[in-house]
């Protein structure tokens, strides 16, 4: 009788009663993701492309320069930042295979990205109760659009790493949970740099003349 060779990544197939290979292409995740990010760059183009159309279209209502609180989106995009560089604290754990000092830094960086949220909801809220909200103007149609896009996008990213820190917790630095924390490195960096433009070219122009 012959017996067929196990591999390392072989699974049974109780119905069929013979091993069977599980092929992952290497690299193919990163790749992938890689072809998301792009695709939501172009959301992202889109998106400031129709700020910068609409972005003066106030329509006898307040400008931006009037309604903007700079020391306050200044303190958030330093919490933004921050959250980039905690993230980053939290690789260099993972490479060095301490499963604990990982997950305190992704949830430091939760925290921020939270704490985030929470300045841009209140901001939000204070632009409503002063009467700009988003059917004010195109002005304020187009900001509401491009700063709440990238505010889901940071929810995403918070729901996202909670739920990998839970997978850490139950099956640790696996191969797999290795490479969702570096998409999602990928992926919360990538939105650093959108906020950076956002905040260069939504709030400081928008304070100017």
């Amino acid at each position: 009788m012959i017996t067929p060779a196990i591999t390392p990544n072989a699974t049974l197939d109780p119905s069929a009663r013979f091993y069977v290979n599980e092929h992952h292409p290497e690299n193919g995740t990163l790749l992938g993701f890689w072809l998301y990010l792009m695709s939501d760059c172009l959301v992202f183009a889109c998106l400031f492309a129709t700020y910068a159309v609409l972005g003066r279209n106030y329509a006898g209502g307040p400008t931006g320069a009037e309604l903007f609180d700079l020391p306050l989106v200044a303190v958030n995009t330093a919490l933004l930042l921050l959250s980039s560089i905690t993230y980053g604290f939290s690789m260099l754990e993972m490479q060095r295979k301490k499963l604990r000092m990982t997950m305190i830094w992704l949830g430091v960086t939760g925290v921020l990205g939270a704490c985030f949220i929470g300045l841009e909801l209140y901001e939000f809220a204070h632009l409503i109760h002063e009467g700009a909200g988003p059917q004010r103007s195109g002005f304020l149609t187009a900001f509401f659009t491009l700063v709440g896009t990238h505010g889901l996008h940071v929810s995403f990213g918070i729901v996202w790493l909670v739920t990998l820190m839970w997978q850490l917790g139950r099956h640790g630095l696996t191969v797999e949970n290795r490479r969702r924390l570096t998409c999602l490195s990928m992926f919360w960096h990538f939105l650093d740099v959108i906020w950076i433009g956002v905040f260069t070219f939504v709030y400081l122009m928008g304070v100017l003349p």
